[in-house]
């Protein structure tokens, strides 16, 4: 049955026994976006966007949307944010791979971190949404309603590398001239105004080509072409989820450039019922009925 909360004048489902009622139930929508891929160096494929899973507007990978979480009040629920992958080394060899972002939790929700670009004839990293490939290398694959996949690179002339997937669309294609876009991310209202997140990373070139552009969603752009800091991949925009860009490079150059590192995740959190406590220092606000919870860090939330 319903009865009336005291303290914020909503109803939420109890369960009766005689005439006992038990501590009524929260039911809480969610945002838990994970952390997304670097860029690959060595004119390197685009990072993947970290996974999107939402019960407001859309969620990733073209699923549909989720059902809320129920909640026991009195019960601290964690949330992890997870962190953007960190970049790969430099110079053409096997560890110039993008490294894949960190899955983002709250309660039983995972979404898993974006996969990392492939570089110096490497595929990208399979994630939440998967990482562009370098050279004739495929790009890595999405998780089912989380994100999508990314591209596979070229060969030869200007050697485009894949771009990475987003949670919105698939990367765009590499060509043998340029870098393949970043794939777009999702615009979510869980806040009560449309955020897009999760875009993927724009994939490098080599010896001139055009750089691929980051996915809408905090995507990063490939590395300018030429030799040098000037040609590293752009990192994507913190707290979106967004992968970083790949790197460029010229020919007969040392490839001392990186990719981009991946953006950091983000977890939001929509009730009727404003939160008892919290940990982690989340910005609270309101819009219309519903008290909102964003966490840009790990904590954890009690109602």
């Amino acid at each position: 049955m319903a009865i009336r909360s005291l303290k914020t004048g909503v109803f939420s489902r109890s369960l009766l026994v005689g005439n006992t009622a038990f501590i009524p139930v929260v039911t809480a929508d969610y945002l838990v976006v994970a952390g997304g891929g670097a860029g690959g160096s060595a004119y390197g494929g685009g990072g993947g966007a970290g996974g999107l899973r939402s019960t407001v507007t859309a969620t990733g990978g073209g699923g549909t949307l989720e059902s809320p979480l129920t909640l026991t009040p009195g019960v601290s629920y964690t949330v992890t944010v997870g962190a953007g992958g960190a970049v790969g080394s430099a110079g053409y060899n096997s560890s110039a791979r993008g490294n894949t972002g960190s899955n983002s939790v709250f309660s039983t929700i995972t979404s898993n971190g974006g996969g990392g670009g492939g570089a110096a004839n490497q595929g990208g990293f399979n994630g939440g949404s998967g990482g562009g490939g370098a050279d004739l290398q495929a790009g890595g694959t999405g998780t089912a309603n989380q994100g999508y996949a990314g591209t596979v690179g070229t060969q030869p002339d200007n050697y485009g590398s894949g771009g990475g997937g987003g949670a919105g669309a698939i990367a765009g294609s590499a060509t043998t001239t340029a870098g393949g876009n970043g794939g777009a991310g999702v615009a979510v209202s869980i806040t009560g105004s449309s955020v897009t997140y999760a875009g993927g990373g724009g994939g490098g070139t080599y010896q001139g080509g055009t750089r691929g552009t980051g996915g809408a969603g905090g995507g990063g752009n490939a590395g300018t072409t030429g030799a040098g800091s000037a040609s590293g991949g752009f990192a994507a925009t913190a707290n979106t989820g967004g992968g970083g860009g790949g790197s460029s490079a010229l020919q007969g150059g040392a490839y001392t450039a990186t990719g981009g590192a991946g953006g950091s995740g983000v977890v939001i959190i929509r009730a009727t019922q404003a939160a008892a406590s919290t940990t982690g220092s989340p910005t609270a606000t309101t819009s219309g009925s519903y008290y909102i919870y964003t966490f840009t860090g790990s904590g954890s939330i009690t109602y």
